[in-house]
């Protein structure tokens, strides 16, 4: 087949998996038919922009059965409900909450919704949050769940999408499956990041101990491709947009992310809320929560129109990056109630097995505690 042919193929078979909103797994199949990796090959995304700057919003989503049922509820009555959310404007995982913002969604429910571009740690996140200097968050689960074993009064309303975490090894070193890691090195960004406790469980799962057989070792993020590339490590684990671009350079091989096998319906980010206002304003936290669910909807859906909008708060890499990576990650994919508290319980089950929560520490009782049922 010739390339020109190969081309137009890939780009109708990858737009069809789009819009029936398929697996990244299927995506791959697809991709890796005719030779192509599938970050690469999300193309065929200007239509969508153009359909969504056309088009209404009941025009376009009516017939979507996850947005029909976050629009049910009507919004808060009375004056605008003034909000503030805490987030890092440099993660790509974000992207719902200026969705929600520029398209109106927040606004449908009755919400101004301020953001905070927040950079400290976890734990005077989770603080901020608590103490009401926010009201919400959105942030990465296997960041959140050890901090939040330690009694902060903020809670997880729901799931926002699955994918961004990417553990890329050297090509130069062989570094093609996780089997291969044991004795080696990986670079991290911090001894307490998502992708490290991540893989950490990744590994657990192939028999190897990612305390004994693995030695993690820790760079300023962006240097974590130079220290594969130097020899100092065989490996990195990181999330986009970071790995993603990196992988672009051909020099890394993907060899797990947190879409892989058993963890394909699985989400990485959640956003929580602070415990008083969802004791006390219930249908607040409710309406909040809709919103970014349906924003997450959405990007799902259009990610090429959600690449645009949030290359606009700062999001780093080229619009066609950007919606490729969204196009990847589970946007659609965002459990509430019993579903959450299941992946929430068996995420603590697994940190209790890699040593990074307590052992004592009951997973289900844990996840009943910090998560709250606002849709129901």
């Amino acid at each position: 087949m010739e390339t020109g042919e190969n081309s137009r193929q890939l780009t109708s078979e990858m737009a069809e998996l789009a819009r029936r909103r398929l697996s990244r797994r299927a995506a791959l199949a697809v991709a890796g038919a005719f030779g192509v990796t599938a970050p690469l090959a999300m193309v065929g995304t200007a239509r969508a922009l153009t359909a969504w700057r056309g088009g209404s919003l009941p025009e376009l989503f009516g017939e979507f059965p996850l947005c029909r049922a976050a629009t049910t509820a009507q919004g808060l009555s009375g004056s605008m409900r003034v909000l503030t959310l805490a987030w890092n404007a440099t993660s790509v995982c974000s992207s719902a909450a200026p969705v929600a913002k520029e398209r109106g969604v927040f606004a449908k429910q009755n919400l101004d919704v301020n953001f905070i571009n927040f950079g400290g740690s976890t734990e005077q996140l989770l603080e901020a949050i608590a103490t009401g200097k926010a009201d919400a968050g959105i942030g990465m689960a296997l960041r959140w769940l050890k901090p939040l074993e330690q009694g902060f009064d903020v809670r997880i309303t729901a799931g926002v999408h699955g994918g961004c975490i990417r553990l890329l090894g050297s090509k130069s070193a062989g570094i093609t499956n996780l089997e291969s890691l044991g004795g080696k090195s990986i670079a991290i960004s911090d001894q307490a990041s998502p992708a490290k406790n991540f893989c950490s469980i990744a590994l657990a799962k192939k028999g190897i101990d990612p305390v004994k057989d693995v030695d993690w070792r820790q760079y300023p993020a962006d240097l974590l491709p130079l220290a594969v590339e130097k020899g100092e490590a065989h490996a990195l684990a990181d999330n986009d947009p970071r790995t993603y671009l990196w992988l672009k350079d051909g020099k890394l091989n993907e060899v797990v992310n947190n879409l892989s096998g058993e963890f394909a319906d699985r989400i990485c980010c959640v956003l929580a809320v602070r415990g008083s206002l969802v004791r006390g304003e219930p249908a607040v936290a409710g309406s909040l929560t809709r919103s970014v669910l349906e924003a997450g909807d959405m990007v799902a859906r259009y990610p090429a129109a959600a690449a645009e909008v949030y290359s606009a708060y700062g999001g780093k890499g080229s619009l066609e990056d950007l919606a490729a990576m969204l196009a990847s990650h589970t946007h659609h994919n965002h459990p509430v109630g019993a579903a959450l508290k299941q992946q929430i319980s068996l995420y603590a089950d697994e940190l209790r097995q890699v040593n990074v929560m307590k052992r004592s520490t009951d997973s289900r009782k844990f996840a009943e505690r910090i998560c709250a049922d606002v849709l129901s």
